[in-house]
């Protein structure tokens, strides 16, 4: 999975393949929420909105980097 750990919670922020944001604590507790940061299930039921974004949201290819086709 493709994630990055909170760096004041420590939590392991992960995506889950259909756009959601797996957020695991460091004592195992877990909760799946969306992009925006709104809980979806588990028992974890807080998460950073805007780590859920970096995390679950939209990969955007940057236009300087992207490669020129031809």
């Amino acid at each position: 999975m493709l994630g990055m750990v909170h760096p004041f919670s420590k939590a392991l922020y992960e995506q889950d393949g259909n756009g959601n944001v797996r957020v695991t604590a460091k004592d195992g507790r877990w909760g799946l929420f969306r992009a925006d940061g709104t809980w979806i299930e588990g028992e974890l039921f807080e998460a950073d909105p805007q780590l859920c974004g970096w995390v679950g949201g939209p990969k955007v290819a940057h236009h300087r980097i992207a490669q020129v086709q031809g």
